[in-house]
C-alpha cells in the first residue's frame, strides 16, 4: 500500500459523558427475568409526606435542571406511561405526580462509549461568514451503554484555506418528538412485497388508499374491508403485516430554538430499537428543490436494515424503510441528484463488494451492478464506500474504504463516469488514509471510517471516526487526488475493478 495522500488536522472531537438525555427507568426491566417494580415504587412515592415530597423536588430540579430542556414536562410525560398502575391516581397532587415520573427517569450518556463514523453537509444557514468560508454540519454516530448507538450533529466552519473551527456542543439534548407522517401508498406496497404478502386483502387496501394517506384514512380502509376477507385463514395475519409495514414509517421534529447540536435521532420503531448506525447525509438536489437526504443501518438487537431519512432543514426528519435486493446489506449511500432521470446508490449487497442499485417504479432498489471488489492486499476482507459521491468535472468521487489483515481499515477512492456511473473510470491503488500509531487504539482498533466528505474551494474534506473512539479530519486538493488514480482495469477473476 503507497504513503496516504491526505493531511490530518490537529482537531478532534472526542466522546463527552456530559451530552446526556433523559429516558424512561423502569425497576426490574433490565433483569435477565423481567419483573417490573413499578408498583411497588410508586406505592413507596406516595407515602411520602408532603415536606419530604416537595423536598426531594427540589433537590432533584436543582440538581438536574440545567442539564435539561423542560424537565419538569419529561417527568410529566413519564408519570403519564405508569399512572395506569395507580389505583387513585386523581387523588395524587401535582408534587407527588411529578416525584413519580422523576424516579422513572434515569439519565443516558448518548457518547459515553464511543463517538464516530461523520458525514458532512453544507449547512443550512451560511448567514454571518466571511469570503472563503463555508458552515458545515456534522453528523455523527454517538455510542453509549449497550452499544446502543444514535445520531448526533455538530456544527463547523471551513475556510479560509485549510481552516477548521468546530463549534462548541456544550447545552442540554433534545430527542425530537415524534410526529404523524402522511405515508406513500407506494412504500406500503413495496413493503408488502418483500415480505411477499399479496393476496386479496392486500390489493383492496393498496387500491383504496391514495398516493399520500394519514392514520384516520388508513384505519378507515381498513375498517371497510368486506368481512368474507377477513373471515379467510390468513386474514388476521394479513392485517398485522399491513399494519406493521405502515408503522415503519414516522417523523421527528425538533423545537425550532434548538441549535443543530444539541439535537438527538432517538430510535423509535422497534427495527432500531438497538440502534441507528452510521448516517451517511448529502445535499440533495432535484427539479423540486434541495434538501437533506440519509441511509442509515436500523439494529434490532438480532437483524440490520437500511432506512431513509429525509428533511428539508435538519429541525424535522421523516424516516422510512428502504426496500429491495439493492439495499439487503449495510453501506448504502445516495447520489447527491437523479442521473439521466434515475435514482442511484452505492451499496454493499452482498456484504464485501461496491455496487450500484437503482430505485425502480415500485420503490425497490434493484439488484446491484458490481463496481469494485476486493483485490489488493489491504482490502481482501471486503470493501465498501465512505459516504455518497461527490460530483466533480472528472467524474464522481467515490471514498472507499477497505479491510485488510488483523481488520485494519483504509480510506482510499474511485472515480465514476459522470454520465454512466456504472463504469468505473479510475481509482487511487494505495490509500488516502490509514490508520497512524495515535489511531491504533480505540472502541474498534486500527480503523478509520466516514460516512460522507465533502469539496469546498478545491480542498476535499475528510471527516473520519478513528478507531471508532473519536472523530478527526484530514483534506487532501481535489486535483492532487485525482492526479494519483490511475485508469482502471478489470480485477483478478475478470470482474470490474
Amino acid at each position: 500500500m503507497t504513503g496516504t495522500l491526505a493531511a490530518r488536522h490537529g482537531t478532534i472531537l472526542a466522546p463527552d459523558p456530559r451530552r446526556v438525555v433523559v429516558k424512561l427507568f423502569v425497576p426490574g426491566e433490565d433483569a435477565a427475568l423481567v419483573r417490573s417494580r413499578a408498583r411497588a415504587l410508586i406505592a413507596r412515592v406516595a407515602h411520602l409526606d408532603d415536606e419530604e415530597t416537595g423536598r426531594l423536588l427540589r433537590e432533584t430540579f436543582d440538581r438536574f435542571g440545567a442539564r435539561h430542556r423542560d424537565l419538569d414536562d419529561t417527568f410529566h410525560h413519564h408519570y403519564d406511561l405508569v399512572r395506569h398502575r395507580i389505583a387513585r391516581a386523581r387523588d395524587l397532587p401535582p408534587t407527588t405526580r411529578l416525584l413519580i415520573g422523576a424516579y422513572f427517569s434515569h439519565e443516558y450518556a448518548v457518547e459515553a462509549a464511543a463517538l464516530c463514523n461523520p458525514s458532512m453537509m453544507v449547512h443550512p444557514d451560511q448567514g454571518g461568514l466571511a469570503a472563503g468560508q463555508l458552515r458545515v454540519a456534522i453528523s455523527l454516530r454517538q455510542i453509549g451503554e449497550g452499544h446502543l448507538s444514535s445520531i448526533g450533529f455538530a456544527t463547523a466552519v471551513l475556510g479560509p484555506g485549510r481552516r477548521l473551527a468546530v463549534a462548541d456542543r456544550s447545552g442540554p439534548l433534545v430527542v425530537g418528538q415524534r410526529m404523524a407522517v402522511r405515508h406513500r401508498r407506494d412504500l406500503l406496497a413495496a413493503g408488502l412485497t418483500e415480505v411477499d404478502c399479496d393476496n386479496e386483502i392486500t390489493a383492496t387496501v393498496l387500491d383504496a388508499l391514495p398516493d399520500r394517506y394519514d392514520e384516520a384514512t388508513f384505519e378507515r380502509v381498513l375498517g371497510e374491508l368486506p368481512p368474507d376477507l377477513l373471515s379467510r385463514s390468513t386474514g388476521s395475519d394479513t392485517l398485522e403485516h399491513v399494519r406493521r409495514t405502515d408503522a415503519a414509517s414516522y417523523a421527528t421534529t425538533f423545537p425550532a430554538d434548538t441549535a443543530l447540536h444539541q439535537r438527538v435521532l432517538w430510535p423509535a420503531v422497534a427495527a432500531e430499537s438497538n440502534g441507528m448506525e452510521d448516517a451517511r447525509f448529502v445535499r440533495f438536489t432535484d427539479d423540486s428543490g434541495s434538501g437533506y437526504r440519509a441511509t442509515y443501518t436500523a439494529y434490532d438487537g438480532r437483524h440490520i436494515a437500511t432506512r431513509a431519512l429525509a428533511s428539508g432543514d435538519l429541525r424535522r426528519f421523516e424516516s422510512t424503510p428502504m426496500r429491495g435486493p439493492g439495499v439487503r446489506n449495510k453501506g448504502v449511500a445516495l447520489f447527491p441528484r437523479t442521473v439521466d432521470g434515475r435514482h442511484l446508490a452505492l451499496c454493499r449487497a452482498d456484504g464485501e463488494t461496491i455496487g450500484l442499485t437503482r430505485l425502480d417504479g415500485a420503490n425497490r432498489w434493484q439488484e446491484p451492478v458490481p463496481l469494485h471488489a476486493p483485490r489488493d492486499s489491504w482490502e481482501l476482507i471486503q470493501v465498501g464506500n465512505c459516504g455518497s459521491p461527490i460530483e466533480t468535472d472528472a467524474g464522481w468521487l467515490v471514498l472507499t474504504h477497505g479491510v485488510g489483515p488483523m481488520r485494519r481499515y483504509a480510506i482510499s477512492a474511485l472515480l465514476l463516469d459522470l454520465r454512466r456511473p456504472e463504469r468505473v473510470i479510475a481509482r487511487l491503488p494505495g490509500a488516502l488514509l490509514a490508520p497512524d500509531e495515535a489511531e491504533q487504539d480505540g472502541y474498534v482498533p486500527n480503523a478509520v471510517y466516514s460516512c460522507g466528505a465533502l469539496v469546498h474551494d478545491g480542498e476535499l474534506w475528510l471527516p473520519y471516526g478513528a478507531s471508532d473512539n473519536r472523530v478527526g479530519f484530514a483534506t487532501v486538493p481535489v486535483a492532487a487526488l485525482l492526479a494519483a488514480m490511475v485508469e482502471s482495469a478489470p480485477a483478478r477473476g475478470g470482474r470490474a475493478g
